[in-house]
């Protein structure tokens, strides 16, 4: 933080022509752990002919962060596969559209519109309850992977849980997804069709034909049907004009992958930890005594404090966004190093959420950390599972609700017992490789939803 205006952050030797990228492809959250904790909390690494800004210090992040749309964008569009699934949606698009667009869904996201899913969260998570009854092995991610899109699908789009569309859209995220993750960080050219890349095509062509049926059977029917497209077919911006279907599409699209895996992997990724210290699940026991095997209500969730605190170390320790990146507009100073336009930046939020300056044992899954008001002491970017700046995830409010209702009501009910280590896939998201097979049992003072 203190280098002189004109040096360069470091860069640790690479590998000639290839630069550090074995290395990433190897153990991208390992190598960028060790990036930062030998050389510094702005380190370059080389990738083919390009040097990316590894940034970890929360004072730089903040920086990123807040000058987001005017210093730096996204850069997000400079990734193929990415723009091709989600289009030019909030998670991808800049400048003027972005904003027109985050203002147009903004009113979707309002709190008491959140609120008005809680049904469709309970009645989910209740009839995951019904399927796991009987105990057994199961793949605790795919089953709430699962449980996540039906109530992503019924909130955005009114589908019922047995609708074919449901199906057909789950089919073609996995395709899609999979085929991503495949490929990441793979260094070839993005026209070389690599069977990884056929089969996120694949999926990402299914995921679009299901969704513009969908919009055009809206279109076609009117009315009423009290969902998130509902808001969004009737927003209009400060011209009076609609979402186009191809603008609807993507932002569809986007709210369906935000709001679906990464939800997903923050609960499977909190039942293993749960499991797996058995001091903290004991004590979340305690707690959700209350709730007398019913799904949690917003009354009960305000009284529920330990049960946030393992939501917020889940999200600590395991990010859905364990990377986020920034491009520079312009010459920037950046931790002291001045940066030319055009330079890339990745923020490291699995690394900075772990940094032992700001967090005691900082590997550890100590959710009690978080009762005694850590949260107002940190730096304000030493902790950020949803971003920050004008970028915030439009969604948060909506996963939190989520996953808290989930959890409350997956753990009261049931023990689960990991069947082999977990394993990580960072990708788009951060999410267990392969899945995470659990060994079920109803609790015995438990009841079935």
């Amino acid at each position: 933080m203190t280098a002189a205006p004109e040096a360069q952050p470091p860069r640790p030797a690479g590998l000639p022509l290839l630069g550090h990228a074995p290395a990433l492809m190897r153990d991208v959250l390992g190598f960028m752990t060790r990036m930062t904790r030998d050389h510094g909390d702005v380190v370059r690494v080389r990738l083919g002919a390009q040097d990316v800004w590894v940034v970890g210090h929360p004072g730089d992040i903040e920086t990123l962060h807040l000058q987001t749309g005017r210093l730096f964008d996204k850069g997000l569009w400079r990734n193929p596969l990415l723009t091709r699934l989600l289009g030019r949606g909030l998670l991808i698009s800049e400048g003027d559209f972005w904003l027109r667009q985050r203002r147009l869904a903004q009113p979707a996201f309002h709190g008491a519109r959140i609120q008005g899913y809680l049904k469709v969260m309970q009645t989910q998570v209740q009839a995951l309850t019904r399927d796991w009854a009987a105990g057994g092995e199961r793949d605790v991610s795919a089953d709430l992977s699962g449980m996540t899109l039906r109530i992503v699908m019924r909130s955005v789009m009114g589908l019922p849980e047995n609708s074919a569309q449901v199906e057909r859209i789950s089919h073609a995220l996995d395709q899609a997804l999979t085929g991503f993750n495949r490929d990441f960080g793979v260094p070839l050219p993005p026209g070389v069709p690599t069977p990884a890349r056929r089969l996120f095509r694949r999926g990402s062509n299914g995921l679009d034909d299901v969704m513009r049926e969908l919009i055009a059977a809206r279109r076609q029917q009117g009315g009423t049907h009290d969902d998130l497209l509902d808001m969004l077919l009737a927003a209009r911006d400060d011209q009076g004009q609609p979402m186009t279907d191809a603008q609807l599409l993507d932002e569809v699209k986007n709210i369906l992958l935000a709001g679906h895996d990464t939800t997903a992997s923050t609960l499977t990724f909190a039942l293993y930890l749960l499991a797996t210290h058995p001091d903290a699940d004991a004590r979340l026991q305690e707690e959700l005594t209350r709730l007398d095997g019913r799904p949690p209500g917003l009354d009960d969730l305000r009284s529920l404090p330990f049960l946030d605190a393992v939501i917020k170390e889940t999200l600590r320790l395991y990010p859905a966004a364990w990377s986020t990146q920034r491009e520079a507009r312009q010459e920037v100073t950046v931790g002291g190093y001045v940066a030319p336009p055009g330079t890339l930046f990745v923020i490291n939020h699995w690394v900075t959420q772990r940094d032992p300056r700001f967090f005691e044992h900082p590997d550890e899954f100590r959710p009690e950390r978080w009762l005694d008001g850590l949260e107002a002491r940190l730096p304000k970017y030493a902790y950020f599972p949803f971003g920050g700046g004008g970028r915030i995830c439009i969604g948060r409010e909506f996963a939190r609700l989520e996953a808290a209702v989930a959890l409350a009501h997956l753990a009261g009910q049931f023990r689960f017992t990991p069947l082999r280590p977990l394993r990580l896939e960072p990708a788009v998201s951060l999410r267990p490789r392969g899945g995470l097979p659990m060994r079920i049992e109803p609790r015995q003072s438990g009841r079935e939803g």
